[in-house]
C-alpha cells in the first residue's frame, strides 16, 4: 500500500538576498546600554539645538518610568542593558554616490537601490546602521520647490523651524514606552516637504539597513504635504540574521494637509533576530487622504500599527497590508483610526499567512468621536494557516461615540480547502502547483497595490515551493 513519505508543506521565505553580512567597521560604536550619559553623548555628537537635547532628555525621562507593554506578545528576549544604540559607518552623508565607501555602497548595489533609483523613483536616502550615507533628489523634483534631505541636515539649516514645531507632535514620547526610547536615542531618517498644489508623480524612497549584531536602529521620517498635492514615500528594510536581538524602533509622522493624498508604501523584511518596535501614524486634514500600503515579512517579535487621525472634516484613510509568519515568529500587526471630522471614511484590509508554528495576530482600533457623524469604518481582516501547528487571532477594538455612523468588521480565519485543492488537481495542476496558486490568489490584492518591484520583490519572499512525494 502507498505512502506518502513526506508530507506537502509550504517553505519558509528565502532571506538569502538580504543576509549577507558586512564586517562592522565602525567610526564610532556606542557601549551597549542606555544610561543619561548615553543620551547626552548622542546629543553632542548629533550637535543638537538646545531643543533637540532638551527633548531627549525628557524622552528619557519618560522611557525610565514607563512599564513595557504587557498587551501584545512577549519581548522577553530583548534587554536595552545588551542593546547598542548607536554605530557611526565610515565615510559622511553624500549625494554623490560614487563617494559612498565601498564596502557600503556594495552593500546597497546588492539590495538593488541604485538600479532602482534611476529606474523609478524621484529621490532616494539610504541609511546603514545609525546613519544616512546617501540621500539624493531629482532637480525636476526639487524645482518644484519640493524638499527631501536627510532630517539632521533639515535641522542644522533653514528649515530647523518647520522641523522644530513638528518633530514628535504627531507622534509624542508620551505616547509608550518605545515613543520614549526613540525620542531619546534616535538618529538619522528623512525630511519630506511638499508645498501647496504640487503633485510628485514619481515616488520618494528610503531604505533602512541595519548590519550590526546587537544594534538598534531608531530612524526619525517627517512628511509634511501642503494642500492639494500628492506623494508616494515607499520604505524598504532589511538586516542579516545574528543570534543576538536587535531592534528597530523607528518612527514615521506625517501630515496630510487639506485636500492632499499620501501614500506610504512598505516592504519590512527584517531578519528572525529583530525586535520590530516601530510606531507611524499621520494626522489628515480636510478632504484628505492618507493610504497606508504595508507588508511584513520578518523579525523575530513585531507590534505594527499604523495609525491615522481623521481630524478633518471628509478625511479618508485606507490600509492594505499582508503578514507573512513562519516558525519562531510572533508577528502582532494591524492598524488604527480615528475620526474626529465629520464625514470621515476610513477602510482597513489585512491579509496573513502562517505556517511552522507561526503566529500572526490581527490587532485593529477604530475610535469614532462624538462629532464624527456620518462617518463610515470597515474592517476586512482574513487569515491562513498552513498546517496545524501555527495561529492566527483577531483581536478588534471599537470605541463608537455617536449612532449617525456606518461600522462593520468582518474575519476569516482558516485552512487551505481540501476540496479547492482536489478541484485543481482535476484541471490538471500537481497537489504543489494548487497550493501555490491557492496561496498566490489570497495574497494578490496586496501584492497589486504596492509598486512593481515590490511587488516582485514580495512574490519572492513568500517563495510559496511545495514539496511532496508518493512512495
Amino acid at each position: 500500500m502507498a505512502e506518502f513519505e513526506e508530507k506537502t508543506r509550504v517553505d519558509e521565505i528565502d532571506r538569502s538576498l538580504y543576509d549577507f553580512k558586512d564586517k562592522v567597521d565602525a567610526a564610532r560604536i556606542f557601549d551597549a546600554g542606555l544610561t543619561e550619559d548615553t543620551v547626552l553623548m548622542l546629543s553632542e555628537e548629533k550637535k543638537d539645538p538646545s531643543w533637540m537635547k532638551e527633548l531627549r532628555l525628557r524622552s528619557l525621562k519618560l522611557y525610565q518610568e514607563m512599564s513595557i507593554p504587557n498587551w501584545g506578545p512577549p519581548i522577553d528576549g530583548l534587554d536595552m542593558d545588551n542593546i547598542i544604540t548607536y554605530i557611526k559607518p565610515k565615510g559622511s552623508m553624500t549625494a554623490k554616490w560614487s563617494e559612498v565607501p565601498d564596502e557600503i555602497k556594495n552593500t546597497f548595489e546588492k539590495l538593488g537601490i541604485p538600479e532602482a533609483e534611476r529606474a523609478s523613483l524621484a529621490g532616494v536616502g539610504a541609511q546603514y546602521d545609525s546613519e544616512i550615507v546617501y540621500h539624493n533628489i531629482r532637480e525636476e523634483v526639487r524645482a518644484q520647490g519640493v524638499i527631501y534631505t536627510d532630517i539632521e541636515s533639515a535641522i542644522r539649516s533653514e528649515y530647523e523651524e518647520l522641523v522644530r514645531e513638528n518633530f514628535m507632535k504627531v507622534i509624542l514620547p508620551s505616547d509608550h514606552k518605545f515613543a520614549a526610547l526613540h525620542g531619546a536615542v534616535w538618529s538619522g531618517g528623512s525630511f519630506v516637504y511638499v508645498p501647496d498644489n504640487v503633485s510628485v508623480e514619481i515616488p520618494l524612497q528610503s531604505y533602512f539597513r541595519l548590519n550590526a549584531p546587537g544594534a538598534g536602529q531608531f530612524e526619525h521620517t517627517l512628511i509634511i504635504v501642503g494642500k492639494n498635492s500628492y506623494l508616494h514615500f515607499i520604505e524598504g528594510c532589511s538586516a542579516p540574521k545574528y543570534n543576538v536581538a536587535n531592534l528597530h524602533a523607528g518612527c514615521v509622522e506625517i501630515i496630510v494637509r487639506e485636500g492632499s493624498r499620501v501614500r506610504y508604501s512598505t516592504i519590512e523584511n527584517w531578519s528572525k533576530n529583530m525586535y520590530n518596535l516601530n510606531s507611524k501614524r499621520a494626522i489628515v486634514e480636510k478632504n484628505g487622504t492618507i493610504e497606508w500600503v504595508s507588508g511584513s515579512f520578518g523579525s523575530h517579535t513585531s507590534y505594527l500599527y499604523p495609525m491615522s487621525v481623521l481630524k478633518g472634516d471628509g478625511a479618508r484613510m485606507e490600509y492594505t497590508g499582508i503578514t507573512f509568519a513562519g516558525g519562531g515568529q510572533n508577528l502582532d500587526t494591524g492598524a488604527k483610526v480615528v475620526h474626529i471630522g465629520k464625514k470621515t471614511t476610513s477602510h482597513i484590509s489585512t491579509k496573513s499567512i502562517s505556517r511552522d508554528g507561526g503566529i500572526s495576530n490581527f490587532r485593529s482600533e477604530v475610535t469614532i468621536g462624538k462629532n464624527a457623524t456620518d462617518s463610515v469604518s470597515a474592517v476586512s481582516c482574513e487569515s491562513l494557516m498552513l498546517d496545524d501547528q501555527s495561529r492566527s487571532d483577531t483581536i478588534p477594538v471599537s470605541n463608537i461615540r455617536n449612532s449617525r455612523v456606518d461600522i462593520g468588521h468582518e474575519a476569516k480565519i482558516g485552512r487551505i480547502s481540501e476540496n479547492a485543492i482536489f478541484y485543481l488537481m482535476c484541471r490538471g495542476l500537481s497537489e504543489e502547483e494548487a497550493r501555490a496558486m491557492i496561496v498566490g490568489g489570497f495574497a494578490e490584492p496586496v501584492a497589486k497595490e504596492l509598486p512593481v518591484e515590490y511587488a516582485v520583490e514580495m512574490n519572492n519572499l513568500i517563495n510559496l515551493e511545495m514539496k511532496g512525494s508518493i512512495g
